[in-house]
């Protein structure tokens, strides 16, 4: 139930021209987040239903009495709500399976160990199976984020769930070279990555696979959840080496037209035919020497 997550799915899909955008959200102690319909109603969706899990998934995939079937699912969820996206790809369409979240931190002796730690913490908040990662060539650095995660964490509402996270997928890393740290984050992948290095310019050209990319000091991670202007529904569990976080082109299709002329098929048809021919597909031969073949 984040309003965010309302605009980051939606305005994509306005912008690409999508006709109808179906908005499903569960209850909350049961009632529909006030900040959430206002968020719809900002980005013009009228078609809301009081629907979670995997049934909200099945009912959009194949339709009920009162939902009427969509053609792709975009947006991220629970365990359930992925398990049901891959169950139901290929009869429906979808974007990314996406979550828990991730961060990774490239920290350096310049940075702030508070502002490192909050952006960890930041993370860790929203979930016991969040992943939070800090790379760094300091030891001495690293053991100040120690010290402020621990400090931070006693006044943070989310503490026990940001606890749990940091002790089941908390990570420290001391490395000696940047080739070392372009290494790991590379085979990482994560979801957001933040380089609070002061000389990001050095190894950033070498990340070939994270969601989105945080440069220099200032830019948090936290911002980008909210309008910085990227999206922050991004590809999670490495999936970063091949996929790209949501945007207009996940709902546009790409239709290809062919029209040949008589040269056209002429030209290109000779190689046609001796390709079908090696495959044993002699019938694609035929559509084509019947067309090429001279009275």
């Amino acid at each position: 139930s984040l309003p965010s997550t309302v605009l980051m799915n939606s305005i994509p899909a306005k912008i690409a021209g999508v006709k109808r955008i179906v908005m499903v959200n569960p209850r909350l102690k049961n009632k529909q987040n006030p900040g959430v319909l206002y968020a719809a109603k900002k980005t013009g969706i009228k078609e809301i239903y009081s629907i979670g899990g995997a049934q909200a998934v099945a009912a959009l995939t194949y339709g009920t009495k009162r939902i009427k079937k969509v053609n792709k699912i975009v947006g991220p969820g629970n365990i359930f709500v992925s398990s049901a996206k891959k169950e139901v790809f290929g009869d429906v369409g979808i974007d990314i399976i996406a979550g828990p979240s991730e961060i990774t931190v490239v920290a350096d002796k310049f940075s702030n160990a508070d502002w490192i730690a909050a952006d960890l913490l930041a993370q860790a908040e929203h979930d016991t199976n969040s992943q939070c990662i800090l790379i760094s060539k300091d030891k001495n650095f690293i053991n100040r984020v120690k010290t402020s995660l621990i400090n931070q964490l006693k006044d943070l509402p989310r503490k026990l769930i940001a606890k749990k996270s940091l002790i089941l997928n908390g990570i420290l890393i001391y490395v000696r070279s940047d080739k070392q740290i372009i290494d790991i984050v590379n085979m990482i992948a994560p979801e957001h990555l933040e380089l609070n290095i002061k000389n990001y310019k050095k190894i950033v050209t070498k990340i070939k696979n994270a969601g989105s990319i945080c440069l220099g000091k200032y830019s948090a991670m936290a911002i980008t959840d909210y309008n910085a202007g990227t999206n922050h529904i991004l590809p999670t569990n490495s999936s970063a080496k091949f996929s790209s976080g949501l945007s207009v082109y996940d709902f546009y299709k790409k239709i290809s037209y062919i029209n040949l002329s008589k040269k056209g098929i002429e030209t290109l048809g000779p190689s046609v035919i001796t390709l079908a021919n090696f495959e044993g597909l002699e019938g694609h031969a035929k559509s084509i020497k019947l067309r090429i073949r001279r009275k």
